[in-house]
């Protein structure tokens, strides 16, 4: 199969589960439905030749994106997930949509990236720094796509929402552009994570599993404070 039909696969699988979960009115539904509309645009960039290995970064995407479909689909089936998912997960359903997309925004980059980014990057190829100069390369480019998507996925969201108050209107700007520096920080974090889990895998299994841990505490502890009333700001 080529890269655009794994791809297409896995956006049928998201519009799968989205089915399904505007059809139960779940809360969950939001930040789904902004992950697949993501994922189409990493898929139209990546037919566009933008990035420096296509094939690896159609491998790291699907990578990512399978941990949330799974964890997803566990929760789904009344399994616990991973804390910070769990915490994201069972965030009041009243909270704004905006809100829950923050909350698996922030799961799935700050506690699931560095994973994926560990499943598609060897030891030796992080020994490698030429190549991993590419790697981080093509990273800043998904970024950059995600970044693009900001201004659209706020009127998604607006539209589903309604207009909100006079603060809200006044403070969408200044909210995209806080979402847009969360995604810059977030890469370094997520880089320097990664290299924590690849450290702690090279010592041992029971290293890497603490050193999980860790993040999954520090990621749900992230995820608790933007449950807080009030505007939030990235």
């Amino acid at each position: 199969m080529d890269n655009n039909g794994v791809i297409e696969e896995l956006i049928g699988r998201m519009e799968d589960l989205l089915e399904s979960l505007r059809a139960a009115g779940d809360q969950r539904q939001y930040f789904n439905a902004t992950y697949q509309r993501t994922t189409i645009a990493v898929a139209e960039k990546l037919r566009g030749g933008g990035f420096n290995d296509a094939g690896w970064v159609e491998r790291w995407d699907v990578a990512f994106a399978d941990l949330y479909l799974d964890t997803l689909q566990t929760a789904l089936a009344g399994r616990r997930p991973a804390r910070p998912w769990e915490v994201a997960f069972n965030a009041p359903a009243h909270l704004p949509p905006l809100r829950h997309v923050l909350l698996g925004m922030n799961a799935h980059i700050n506690y699931d990236l560095p994973q994926a980014l560990l499943a598609v990057i060897t030891d030796e190829e992080f020994a490698d720094p030429v190549l991993l100069a590419r790697r981080e390369s093509d990273h800043r480019a998904i970024d950059d796509v995600l970044a693009s998507r900001v201004g659209a996925e706020d009127d998604e969201l607006a539209a589903i929402s309604g207009p909100g108050s006079s603060l809200d209107r006044l403070l969408r700007p200044v909210s995209q552009l806080g979402t847009r520096r969360f995604l810059r920080e977030a890469r370094e974090k997520v880089w320097a994570n990664a290299l924590v889990l690849r450290e702690a895998r090279m010592r041992d299994p029971q290293a890497y599993a603490t050193a999980l841990e860790q993040l999954a505490e520090l990621s749900a502890a992230k995820i608790a404070t933007l449950q807080a009333p009030g505007q939030v700001l990235q």
